[in-house]
């Protein structure tokens, strides 16, 4: 017999930021901040599709790299492995490099020290800067971004998550989780059909 569970109050779509705009002023604010060495790297899923648009748009010579953390985050014992799990590509030489580190959703700063973790593995870095698409502000490490697009209240008992249309148009969605199965339903955002970023923001 399927679960039941009651819906987390709806948040309108008018109250999600929308993410195309959202990256058109991450370009802006990051545009000055980057020179011909700087490097990126997007954590995938939902921070790699950002990156993959930033890096381009501001015209990044140094190869875009991806990590997965999948075998990094500090629940790894408890939660598994994912089916979705990507290899990590650094095609770039991490040690003294300047980074840009870029998620979607920043939530409680375990997704981002994974990241970190997994980066100081290839090397030591001169700099990592942080990029969020979004910040949820409800952290349980000591991790804050020095470029945000939008910091995004999320009511209790649902997450957010980035998804991304078969077009390539990005846009942010609600979803109402529960912990029986991970079960997830969307309640607000994105529409159905596309390719949901699950596994970050955390």
């Amino acid at each position: 017999m399927p679960a039941l569970f009651l819906m987390p109050p709806t948040v309108p779509m008018s109250m999600l930021p929308n993410a195309e705009t959202l990256i058109d002023q991450l370009i802006d604010h990051l545009r000055p901040q980057v020179g011909p060495a700087t490097a990126m790297v997007g954590i995938a899923t939902g921070g790699a599709w950002v990156a993959e648009r930033l890096h381009q748009a501001l015209g990044l010579s140094v190869p875009l790299g991806l990590v997965d953390i999948s075998f990094y985050r500090d629940d790894y014992s408890s939660s598994g492995l994912k089916a979705s799990v990507k290899p990590s590509r650094i095609p770039f030489d991490v040690e003294g490099a300047d980074i840009l580190l870029v998620d979607d959703v920043l939530y409680t700063g375990r997704t981002t020290r994974a990241a970190l973790n997994e980066l100081f593995d290839y090397g030591r870095p001169r700099r990592v800067r942080l990029v969020v698409l979004a910040d949820r502000d409800e952290r349980q490490l000591p991790v804050a971004a020095q470029f945000v697009g939008a910091t995004v209240p999320v009511p209790p008992g649902c997450s957010l998550e980035l998804r991304r249309d078969s077009q390539g148009v990005l846009a942010l969605a609600l979803e109402a989780r529960i912990d029986a199965g991970n079960t997830t339903a969307a309640v607000s955002g994105a529409p159905g059909g596309a390719d949901a970023a699950g596994g970050s923001g955390r």
